[in-house]
């Protein structure tokens, strides 16, 4: 897979979760991957159980097969002192201006540099080599802005390579973009089995596309069990009869045959529960066969019934290795 690792999704669909799960994926066999944060939210701390991420890359976790998963809370104030620093050798006046509240004052009226130095530093760590000539991450994943957002933060570089024609900041602007819009990187979409994400997740791919973005895979989060076989489904679908089913439930000993039993009583919830799954199961097979339609590798991981915890992070992590994620480096 693609070194960075894009993952976004409309709000509500555990994009936080599935990039962790992700990360944790592509550090099998001894990998070191690098998850990186970028909208303040602490989510990635606590998914993993963890004290709050400092602005510093820190190992948080250790994968199967002696990988190691570090993370990285990205600040765009000290990011912009990074940046200062590697570009005007600014330092020291860096500090100061941050101090002055300067640093502050300049993320906050514009956006678009605060989503510049974002880009920057996690595209700056899949860049980076020790003195080897290795590169410090074999992957890093990236929990992105929401699918509405996604593309216009991953595209503000462009913008910014064509208002400053020369320069530094046209350089890393340019170099941002390198990576961003080559092999090295994939966008991958997470969703759910329902109308409204599944219509997010068809009109961000093409908002990627249409800006040159390279899109990844689709991530189908919390899919339910299936309960009832097909012929069951039809039979949901038509509207049993109410004698019939309650001579079922006495046949397979749910209470007695006489009028007003307990195989009586239960008909009706019964049938109420049968038909709303069946609704909801035409109604995610409708959507599952859009997201096929994308063309796009498709991953589909369970909703968990006991509830996320790192635990559970784990298990999906294990189920995107069987499902081919992370198999080569």
């Amino acid at each position: 897979m693609s070194r960075l690792q894009v993952v976004s999704g409309k709000g509500g669909t555990g994009k936080t979760t599935v990039a962790a799960a992700l990360a944790l994926a592509l550090a099998s066999r001894g990998r070191r991957t690098l998850l990186v944060e970028v909208e303040g939210r602490q989510g990635i701390a606590q998914v993993f159980e963890t004290e709050p991420l400092p602005y510093e890359e820190r190992k948080i976790a250790a994968a199967p097969g002696g990988g190691e998963v570090y993370a990285l809370a990205i600040d765009p104030e000290l990011a912009l002192l990074d940046y200062l620093q590697m570009f005007y050798k600014l330092g020291g006046a860096g500090r100061a201006l941050k101090k002055l509240g300067a640093i502050d004052f300049a993320t906050t009226i514009a956006p678009g540099l605060r989503d510049v130095l974002l880009t920057g530093k996690a595209c700056e760590a899949v860049r980076r080599k020790d003195k080897k000539g290795r590169y410090a991450y074999d992957h890093v994943v990236m929990d992105a802005p929401p699918t509405g957002r996604v593309t216009r933060f991953l595209n503000v570089n462009d913008e910014v390579a064509g208002l400053a024609r020369v320069g530094p900041i046209h350089h890393q602007a340019q170099a941002v973009m390198g990576v961003l819009k080559s092999p090295q990187t994939e966008v991958h979409l997470v969703t759910l089995l329902e109308e409204m994400p599944v219509q997010e997740t068809v009109d961000g791919i093409a908002e990627l596309r249409g800006a040159g973005l390279p899109v990844g895979r689709v991530a189908v989060n919390m899919v339910r069990p299936a309960l009832l076989g097909d012929a069951a489904l039809r039979t949901a679908l038509a509207s049993p009869s109410h004698t019939a089913v309650a001579k079922a439930l006495s046949a397979a000993g749910l209470g007695g045959s006489r009028r007003g039993g307990k195989a009586e009583r239960l008909v009706d919830p019964l049938l109420e529960q049968a038909g709303e799954y069946a609704e909801r199961h035409t109604l995610e097979r409708a959507q599952r066969s859009v997201l096929t339609g994308l063309g796009l590798p498709l991953h589909e991981l369970p909703l968990l019934t006991e509830g996320m915890d790192l635990a559970g992070v784990y298990e999906l992590s294990a189920l995107l290795r069987e499902q081919g994620v992370g198999a080569t480096a």
